[in-house]
C-alpha cells in the first residue's frame, strides 16, 4: 500500500462531500465555506465516505494504480482543505513603472510593453492588488490558483541582472554581476 494513499482525509465541519459515477470515472464534489471544487477520479480507485472521513482504496497492484492511488489521495486532501481554508498565491511586481490592478474580471498588468497586458481571471479565483504592486490569488482549487499565477509571473519573470519582472512572495532571484568595463591590460 502507499503510505500517502491509505491515509484517510477527515472531512471538517462545514464540508459537504458527494461522489457521482461517471461511467468509467468518480467524481468527487466537495462544497465549503471557501467554494466548491469536483475532480474526475479515474476508476483505478476507489473513493469511500464514511463516518467524517474519505478513505482511498486502489483496484490493482499494477505500478500506475499504486502511484495514482497516493495521485489520488493527495488530491482530495487538497480539494477538501481549499474548500475549507482557500489557497492563496501573492506576486510582486518590481520595476520603475510596473504596476497592476483589476477591472471586474480581468487583470491589466503594465510591464514594460508598449501595451498592457490584460488577463481574463477565471471563474473561481479572487484577484486582489492592495498595492499596485502586489497581486493576490486566492481560490478553493489548488491547481487554478497556482496555474493563474504561473500565468501573471510567466508574462515578465524577474530578471537575474536587476531583478525586474514579476516573482512570487518567497521566491528568491539569484543576482548576476554585471559586465565590468574597465582596461584590457
Amino acid at each position: 500500500m502507499s503510505r500517502i494513499g491509505k491515509q484517510p482525509v477527515a472531512i471538517p465541519a462545514g464540508i459537504k462531500v458527494s461522489q457521482v459515477k461517471e461511467g468509467h470515472f468518480t467524481r468527487l464534489d466537495v462544497e465549503g465555506p471557501k467554494g466548491k471544487v469536483s475532480f474526475p477520479f479515474r476508476a483505478e480507485v476507489g473513493i469511500s465516505i464514511e463516518s467524517g472521513v474519505i478513505r482511498v482504496t486502489r483496484a490493482g497492484d499494477e505500478a500506475f494504480t499504486r502511484a495514482y492511488h497516493g495521485t489520488a489521495r493527495a488530491l482530495i486532501a487538497n480539494m477538501v482543505k481549499g474548500a475549507a481554508q482557500g489557497f492563496e498565491k501573492r506576486l510582486e511586481i518590481e520595476g520603475v513603472g510596473y504596476q497592476a490592478k483589476t477591472d471586474g474580471k480581468k487583470l491589466t498588468v503594465q510591464i514594460g510593453f508598449c501595451h498592457p497586458v490584460e488577463l481574463k481571471i477565471p471563474a473561481g479565483l479572487t484577484i486582489e492588488t492592495p498595492k499596485p504592486t502586489t497581486v493576490v490569488v486566492k481560490g478553493a482549487d489548488r491547481q487554478l490558483v497556482g496555474e493563474f499565477a504561473a500565468q501573471v509571473r510567466g508574462i515578465r519573470p524577474a530578471e537575474p541582472y536587476k531583478g525586474k519582472g514579476v516573482r512570487y512572495s518567497d521566491e528568491k532571484i539569484i543576482r548576476k554581476a554585471g559586465k565590468a568595463f574597465g582596461s584590457g591590460e
